[in-house]
């Protein structure tokens, strides 16, 4: 017992006391490293325990050495990464859309070998299960360690191994370089980086930093102005509009103003993070999901639990705060099978909507066996219609049930009609699945 007590810290070895030493934050290193002269070094050593840090946390997911093309830094890298871990997931864009755009609301970031990719994700319209990913955004950092984002117009692009590379060269007449802003920890900001990408020879030029990124942070701003400089900037401006020799100074500034905007390629766009995106053992139903109606159209729906019960809303109406929700119930119990002859009835009587490929095997059925517990729901539509003598409907119409399923699934039905929409997940351990790139 005594020789245990007299074995400390320093009798590991170097790659223990790396590994030990990975689980600290920086102000945890920074504050272990006070504590003798004997850890400045082991705490400062970049290529060994920075790299440790990086790689415990990140390398299951992407190539840490890749990152900057293995020039760079890896406390800059590691600075970088947990800022931009954040990311990874669901995002919906924000805002009503402009007039004949018809880009997708739902967006996935990814981790990519060295770098992170955005891509738009939209449903499948030939009546089966596949998600449409079409890859739009990509950030990384280059050997310099500044910031290398790039967003693609129109048209398919492939992504190059050495794309940092390929940036640096001017290879990039169909991207456009942009600024991932961080407006707190679930809300960004896309806008196109003017500063950084206009030069006399026509390449760019990175000059954002990694402490550029996030607006509550201090750095350069995207025109390469500090906070003090913008506030000085703001307070002369205004001292030009008061003064009488200043009036013709500041229509030159915004004739230049109008100008530059004129030469926008990308209008900014800003994204919400959808959080809660896969069900857990207590919210067996929450999250993205999948389902089809109609017999061949997929759509995508997101189920959130709150103090009031559970509530589904499809991903194309979130955008609008007034869209009726497709099914709520303020009473989150299920009842367990085995199932009640009436409930076994309301359930048989239904037909599955399911892709056309599944509907093939199995005949639009699935046994009740195959129900593990039923919810009772409620449609906002009762609430809106009415019968030809102008009252309410009859109120069981709104009514409806949950039929979860053993496997995970569950699908959802009413009164109203005889279907069953079955409804598959949508991701599974950060992985989209049912991909088909466009």
């Amino acid at each position: 017992m005594d020789e245990m007590n007299l074995f400390s810290f320093c009798d590991f070895p170097e790659d223990i006391q790396l590994f030990i030493l990975s689980f600290l934050s920086p102000r945890e290193i920074a504050n272990f490293a006070c504590t003798s002269k004997r850890f400045v070094s082991l705490c400062n050593s970049d290529g060994k325990l920075w790299y440790t840090i990086c790689e415990r946390r990140w390398g299951s997911k992407t190539q840490i050495k890749k990152w900057g093309d293995g020039k760079i830094s890896y406390r800059l890298l590691y600075k970088t990464l947990n800022e931009w871990e954040n990311l990874i997931g669901f995002w919906r864009r924000s805002g009503q859309p402009m007039v004949n755009d018809s880009s997708p609301l739902l967006i996935f970031f990814e981790w990519g070998p060295s770098y992170l990719s955005g891509s738009r994700v939209s449903p499948s319209r030939n009546g089966t299960y596949n998600v449409s990913k079409s890859p739009f955004l990509w950030m990384s950092l280059s050997s310099d360690g500044e910031i290398v984002n790039f967003l693609q117009l129109n048209g398919e692009i492939k992504l190059w191994d050495d794309f940092v590379k390929c940036c640096q060269l001017g290879f990039i007449e169909d991207l456009v370089s942009v600024n991932v802003n961080f407006m707190g920890s679930f809300h960004v900001l896309v806008e196109e980086n003017y500063a950084n990408y206009y030069r006399e020879l026509g390449k760019p030029v990175f000059g954002r930093s990694p402490s550029s990124m996030d607006l509550n942070s201090r750095g350069d701003d995207s025109d390469g102005s500090s906070g003090e400089c913008l506030v000085t900037e703001m307070y002369m401006q205004f001292a030009n509009r008061i003064s009488p020799v200043g009036d013709r100074a500041w229509r030159r500034q915004r004739r230049k103003e109008k100008e530059r905007l004129g030469k926008r390629r990308w209008e900014p766009e800003h994204f919400v993070k959808i959080m809660d995106c896969s069900p857990t053992p207590s919210r067996p139903l929450q999250g993205l999901w999948k389902g089809i109606y109609d017999d061949i159209n997929l759509d995508f729906y997101l189920v959130a639990y709150d103090i009031g019960g559970i509530i589904c809303r499809r991903v194309g109406d979130l955008s609008s705060g007034s869209a009726a929700p497709v099914f709520w119930t303020s009473n989150t119990t299920f009842i367990e099978s085995p199932l009640s002859p009436e409930e076994e009835y309301i359930y048989d009587s239904r037909i599955h909507h399911h892709s056309l490929t599944v509907a093939n095997h199995t005949h639009c059925q699935c046994p009740s066996t195959m129900v593990s517990h039923i919810m009772h729901i409620n449609s906002s539509y009762d609430l809106v219609i009415r019968d030809s003598a102008g009252t309410f409907a009859n109120p069981r119409q709104g009514e409806g049930r949950i039929w979860h399923y053993r496997n995970g699934t569950f699908g959802f039905g009413f009164f109203w009609d005889n279907f069953i929409i079955d409804l598959k997940h949508m991701v599974l351990d950060g992985c989209l699945l049912d991909t088909v790139e466009v």
